[in-house]
Protein backbone atom coordinates (compact mmCIF):
# COMPACT_ATOMS: atom_id res chain seq x y z
CA UNK A 1 0.00 0.00 0.00
CA UNK A 2 3.04 2.47 0.27
CA UNK A 3 4.27 1.99 -2.89
CA UNK A 4 0.41 3.19 -4.52
CA UNK A 5 1.09 6.45 -6.71
CA UNK A 6 -1.13 8.84 -6.17
CA UNK A 7 -1.23 9.03 -10.51
CA UNK A 8 -3.02 5.93 -10.51
CA UNK A 9 -5.40 6.88 -7.52
CA UNK A 10 -6.57 10.07 -9.38
CA UNK A 11 -6.88 8.47 -12.61
CA UNK A 12 -9.13 5.46 -10.64
CA UNK A 13 -11.26 8.68 -9.65
CA UNK A 14 -11.87 10.58 -12.44
CA UNK A 15 -12.90 7.56 -14.71
CA UNK A 16 -14.98 6.16 -12.04
CA UNK A 17 -16.72 9.05 -11.76
CA UNK A 18 -17.08 10.03 -15.61
CA UNK A 19 -18.34 6.49 -16.27
CA UNK A 20 -16.34 6.87 -19.50
CA UNK A 21 -12.48 6.64 -20.12
CA UNK A 22 -13.01 8.73 -23.04
CA UNK A 23 -14.82 11.73 -21.39
CA UNK A 24 -12.48 11.43 -18.22
CA UNK A 25 -9.42 12.14 -20.43
CA UNK A 26 -11.00 14.90 -22.07
CA UNK A 27 -11.45 16.45 -18.54
CA UNK A 28 -8.01 15.82 -17.76
CA UNK A 29 -6.47 16.49 -21.03
CA UNK A 30 -4.72 13.19 -21.27
CA UNK A 31 -5.56 10.01 -23.28
CA UNK A 32 -7.88 7.60 -22.53
CA UNK A 33 -4.83 4.76 -23.12
CA UNK A 34 -2.99 6.36 -20.57
CA UNK A 35 -5.60 6.22 -18.44
CA UNK A 36 -6.64 2.87 -18.94
CA UNK A 37 -3.18 1.75 -18.62
CA UNK A 38 -2.95 3.83 -15.01
CA UNK A 39 -6.23 1.56 -14.05
CA UNK A 40 -4.70 -1.76 -15.23
CA UNK A 41 -1.24 -1.08 -12.91
CA UNK A 42 -3.84 -0.30 -10.40
CA UNK A 43 -5.56 -3.09 -10.02
CA UNK A 44 -2.96 -5.46 -10.50
CA UNK A 45 -1.04 -3.52 -7.48
CA UNK A 46 -4.29 -4.48 -5.42
CA UNK A 47 -5.51 -7.28 -6.92
CA UNK A 48 -8.89 -6.73 -7.57
CA UNK A 49 -11.03 -5.83 -10.39
CA UNK A 50 -11.77 -1.77 -9.84
CA UNK A 51 -14.13 -1.08 -12.90
CA UNK A 52 -16.14 -3.17 -15.24
CA UNK A 53 -15.27 -2.16 -18.67
CA UNK A 54 -17.47 -3.48 -21.78
CA UNK A 55 -17.35 -1.51 -24.96
CA UNK A 56 -20.72 0.60 -24.08
CA UNK A 57 -20.03 1.37 -20.66
CA UNK A 58 -17.78 1.55 -17.53
CA UNK A 59 -19.05 1.33 -14.08
CA UNK A 60 -17.40 0.27 -10.48
CA UNK A 61 -17.45 -3.09 -9.04
CA UNK A 62 -18.81 -2.87 -5.65
CA UNK A 63 -14.72 -2.91 -4.70
CA UNK A 64 -14.72 0.23 -6.73
CA UNK A 65 -17.45 1.77 -5.43
CA UNK A 66 -16.33 1.41 -1.92
CA UNK A 67 -12.84 2.62 -2.78
CA UNK A 68 -14.37 5.78 -4.76
CA UNK A 69 -16.66 6.61 -1.71
CA UNK A 70 -13.43 6.84 0.77
CA UNK A 71 -10.83 8.45 -1.90
CA UNK A 72 -12.71 10.95 -3.36
CA UNK A 73 -12.57 13.24 -0.25
CA UNK A 74 -8.92 12.61 0.60
CA UNK A 75 -8.18 13.45 -2.63
CA UNK A 76 -10.31 16.31 -2.67
CA UNK A 77 -8.26 17.85 0.64
CA UNK A 78 -5.24 17.28 -1.38
CA UNK A 79 -6.21 19.42 -4.24
CA UNK A 80 -7.18 22.34 -2.09
CA UNK A 81 -3.67 21.56 -0.01
CA UNK A 82 -2.14 22.39 -3.23
CA UNK A 83 -3.85 25.25 -4.56
CA UNK A 84 -3.93 27.08 -1.27
CA UNK A 85 0.02 26.40 -1.71
CA UNK A 86 0.03 27.42 -5.48
CA UNK A 87 -2.32 30.71 -4.19
CA UNK A 88 0.74 31.62 -1.90
CA UNK A 89 2.72 32.49 -4.42
CA UNK A 90 0.97 35.12 -5.52
CA UNK A 91 -0.51 36.26 -2.44
CA UNK A 92 2.21 34.95 0.33
CA UNK A 93 0.90 34.32 4.30
CA UNK A 94 3.10 32.71 6.64
CA UNK A 95 5.68 33.14 8.81
CA UNK A 96 9.36 34.69 8.27
CA UNK A 97 11.68 34.78 11.17
CA UNK A 98 14.89 37.41 10.60
CA UNK A 99 18.40 37.28 12.63
CA UNK A 100 19.58 41.11 12.29
CA UNK A 101 22.07 43.38 14.51
CA UNK A 102 21.14 45.48 16.98
CA UNK A 103 21.77 48.47 14.82
CA UNK A 104 19.83 47.26 11.73
CA UNK A 105 16.92 46.95 14.40
CA UNK A 106 17.07 50.03 15.87
CA UNK A 107 17.85 52.00 12.28
CA UNK A 108 16.73 50.17 9.36
CA UNK A 109 13.68 47.23 10.13
CA UNK A 110 11.27 49.79 11.72
CA UNK A 111 10.56 51.19 8.45
CA UNK A 112 11.30 48.62 5.85
CA UNK A 113 9.62 46.31 8.12
CA UNK A 114 5.75 48.74 8.20
CA UNK A 115 6.19 49.29 4.37
CA UNK A 116 6.56 45.27 3.94
CA UNK A 117 3.69 44.13 6.05
CA UNK A 118 1.86 46.84 4.78
CA UNK A 119 2.21 45.29 1.60
CA UNK A 120 1.72 41.98 3.02
CA UNK A 121 -1.04 41.68 5.59
CA UNK A 122 -0.89 37.59 5.43
CA UNK A 123 2.77 37.85 6.60
CA UNK A 124 3.91 37.53 10.62
CA UNK A 125 7.16 38.99 10.57
CA UNK A 126 9.80 37.81 13.93
CA UNK A 127 12.53 39.61 14.45
CA UNK A 128 15.34 38.32 16.73
CA UNK A 129 18.16 41.38 17.17
CA UNK A 130 21.41 39.92 19.09
CA UNK A 131 25.23 40.80 17.99
CA UNK A 132 26.44 37.44 18.16
CA UNK A 133 27.45 35.45 15.00
CA UNK A 134 25.05 32.63 14.71
CA UNK A 135 24.50 30.14 11.84
CA UNK A 136 21.17 31.69 11.10
CA UNK A 137 19.26 28.48 9.27
CA UNK A 138 20.85 26.22 12.20
CA UNK A 139 18.83 28.22 14.34
CA UNK A 140 15.53 28.19 12.64
CA UNK A 141 16.05 31.57 10.62
CA UNK A 142 14.55 32.20 7.37
CA UNK A 143 17.26 34.88 6.63
CA UNK A 144 19.76 37.62 8.63
CA UNK A 145 20.90 40.80 8.27
CA UNK A 146 24.77 41.20 8.02
CA UNK A 147 27.75 43.43 7.34
CA UNK A 148 30.27 42.10 4.51
CA UNK A 149 32.95 40.83 6.69
CA UNK A 150 30.47 38.51 8.45
CA UNK A 151 28.63 37.15 5.56
CA UNK A 152 29.20 33.17 4.83
CA UNK A 153 30.60 32.67 1.61
CA UNK A 154 27.61 30.12 0.27
CA UNK A 155 24.96 32.14 1.30
CA UNK A 156 23.44 34.44 -0.94
CA UNK A 157 23.37 38.39 -0.16
CA UNK A 158 21.51 41.55 -1.32
CA UNK A 159 21.87 45.29 -0.08
CA UNK A 160 19.26 46.11 2.59
CA UNK A 161 19.65 49.27 4.27
CA UNK A 162 21.90 52.50 3.59
CA UNK A 163 24.67 51.43 1.43
CA UNK A 164 27.47 53.83 3.45
CA UNK A 165 27.82 53.83 6.86
CA UNK A 166 30.12 55.61 9.17
CA UNK A 167 31.65 55.46 12.34
CA UNK A 168 31.81 59.14 14.21
CA UNK A 169 33.29 60.29 18.00
CA UNK A 170 31.77 62.65 19.80
CA UNK A 171 31.80 63.99 23.43
CA UNK A 172 29.44 66.04 25.86
CA UNK A 173 30.14 70.03 26.06
CA UNK A 174 31.53 69.38 29.24
CA UNK A 175 33.48 66.85 28.87
CA UNK A 176 35.41 68.61 26.46
CA UNK A 177 35.47 71.84 28.47
CA UNK A 178 37.15 69.65 31.46
CA UNK A 179 39.49 67.30 29.74
CA UNK A 180 40.02 69.52 26.20
CA UNK A 181 39.13 68.20 22.98
CA UNK A 182 41.23 65.75 21.36
CA UNK A 183 42.81 66.29 17.56
CA UNK A 184 44.44 63.34 16.51
CA UNK A 185 43.29 59.75 17.04
CA UNK A 186 46.19 58.56 19.38
CA UNK A 187 45.10 61.52 21.46
CA UNK A 188 41.97 59.43 22.46
CA UNK A 189 44.47 56.81 24.22
CA UNK A 190 44.81 60.09 27.11
CA UNK A 191 41.17 60.35 27.45
CA UNK A 192 38.40 58.72 29.04
CA UNK A 193 36.62 56.44 26.57
CA UNK A 194 33.16 54.65 26.73
CA UNK A 195 33.44 51.61 24.95
CA UNK A 196 31.04 49.11 23.40
CA UNK A 197 31.77 45.31 23.92
CA UNK A 198 29.51 42.34 22.05
CA UNK A 199 27.21 39.26 23.91
CA UNK A 200 30.31 37.29 22.81
CA UNK A 201 32.90 39.56 25.01
CA UNK A 202 34.61 41.05 21.89
CA UNK A 203 35.20 44.88 21.69
CA UNK A 204 36.29 45.90 18.54
CA UNK A 205 39.22 48.28 17.76
CA UNK A 206 38.19 52.68 16.91
CA UNK A 207 39.28 52.78 13.67
CA UNK A 208 40.12 56.53 11.83
CA UNK A 209 40.60 57.02 8.33
CA UNK A 210 42.01 60.46 6.72
CA UNK A 211 43.81 60.70 3.17
CA UNK A 212 44.43 57.14 2.58
CA UNK A 213 46.11 56.38 6.71
CA UNK A 214 44.43 54.23 8.74
CA UNK A 215 44.58 54.06 12.77
CA UNK A 216 43.36 51.38 15.14
CA UNK A 217 43.64 51.85 18.78
CA UNK A 218 42.12 50.42 21.78
CA UNK A 219 40.95 53.14 24.21
CA UNK A 220 40.11 53.03 27.80
CA UNK A 221 37.68 54.36 30.25
CA UNK A 222 35.32 54.34 32.95
CA UNK A 223 32.67 52.36 30.99
CA UNK A 224 32.06 49.13 28.70
CA UNK A 225 28.60 48.08 27.80
CA UNK A 226 26.80 46.16 25.44
CA UNK A 227 23.53 48.14 25.51
CA UNK A 228 23.88 51.75 23.37
CA UNK A 229 21.20 53.23 25.72
CA UNK A 230 23.67 53.55 28.29
CA UNK A 231 26.72 54.44 26.30
CA UNK A 232 24.87 56.99 24.65
CA UNK A 233 23.93 58.50 27.98
CA UNK A 234 26.52 58.07 30.16
CA UNK A 235 28.25 60.08 26.71
CA UNK A 236 25.87 62.90 27.02
CA UNK A 237 26.27 62.77 31.03
CA UNK A 238 29.98 64.00 30.37
CA UNK A 239 31.25 60.79 31.44
CA UNK A 240 33.51 60.31 28.01
CA UNK A 241 34.36 60.22 24.18
CA UNK A 242 31.87 57.53 22.52
CA UNK A 243 32.13 56.33 18.95
CA UNK A 244 29.92 54.70 17.27
CA UNK A 245 27.20 54.58 13.56
CA UNK A 246 26.56 58.27 12.93
CA UNK A 247 22.71 57.54 12.76
CA UNK A 248 23.08 57.11 16.40
CA UNK A 249 24.86 59.97 17.32
CA UNK A 250 23.12 62.46 14.77
CA UNK A 251 19.95 63.14 17.48
CA UNK A 252 22.01 64.25 20.17
CA UNK A 253 24.62 66.03 17.76
CA UNK A 254 21.58 68.12 16.06
CA UNK A 255 20.37 68.97 19.79
CA UNK A 256 23.73 69.76 20.93
CA UNK A 257 24.22 67.52 23.75
CA UNK A 258 26.91 66.08 21.87
CA UNK A 259 29.99 67.73 20.33
CA UNK A 260 31.73 65.98 17.41
CA UNK A 261 35.03 65.17 17.48
CA UNK A 262 37.98 64.31 14.93
CA UNK A 263 35.75 65.06 12.64
CA UNK A 264 38.71 65.14 9.75
CA UNK A 265 38.60 61.38 10.85
CA UNK A 266 36.10 59.11 10.20
CA UNK A 267 35.86 54.98 8.98
CA UNK A 268 33.35 54.89 6.11
CA UNK A 269 32.56 51.43 5.16
CA UNK A 270 28.96 49.17 3.18
CA UNK A 271 26.04 48.79 4.75
CA UNK A 272 24.87 45.25 5.45
CA UNK A 273 23.03 42.76 3.57
CA UNK A 274 20.08 40.82 3.84
CA UNK A 275 21.93 36.73 3.48
CA UNK A 276 19.94 33.48 2.95
CA UNK A 277 20.93 29.83 1.30
CA UNK A 278 18.98 29.36 -1.58
CA UNK A 279 16.84 30.91 -4.72
CA UNK A 280 15.28 27.80 -5.75
CA UNK A 281 11.95 26.78 -3.72
CA UNK A 282 12.05 29.35 -1.37
CA UNK A 283 9.47 29.90 1.70
CA UNK A 284 6.46 32.20 0.36
CA UNK A 285 7.27 34.89 3.06
CA UNK A 286 10.80 34.71 2.16
CA UNK A 287 10.79 35.38 -1.82
CA UNK A 288 8.55 38.22 -1.32
CA UNK A 289 10.93 39.71 1.25
CA UNK A 290 13.34 39.24 -1.05
CA UNK A 291 11.23 40.98 -3.94
CA UNK A 292 10.39 43.79 -1.48
CA UNK A 293 13.72 44.85 -0.78
CA UNK A 294 15.38 44.25 -4.64
CA UNK A 295 11.92 46.67 -5.88
CA UNK A 296 12.76 49.40 -3.22
CA UNK A 297 16.51 49.05 -4.32
CA UNK A 298 15.19 49.92 -7.66
CA UNK A 299 12.70 53.15 -6.94
CA UNK A 300 15.76 54.13 -5.05
CA UNK A 301 17.58 54.32 -7.82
Amino acid sequence: MDDLPLGELDAFTAVARARSFRGAARRRGVSASSLSAALRRLEQRLGVRLLNRTTRSVTPTEAGLRLLDRLAPALGEIAVALDQVESSRASPAGTLRLNVPTIAARLMLPDIAARFLEAHPKITLEIVAEDSFIDVLAAGFDAGVRYGERLERDMIAIPIGPRRQRYVAAAAPAYLARHGTPVRPEDLLEHRCIRHRFASGHALPWEFERDGKTVMLSPTGPLVANSIEVELAAAIAGLGIICSFEELLAPAIAAGTLLPVLGDWVTEFPGPFLYYASRTHMPGPLRAFVDFIKDERKIAG
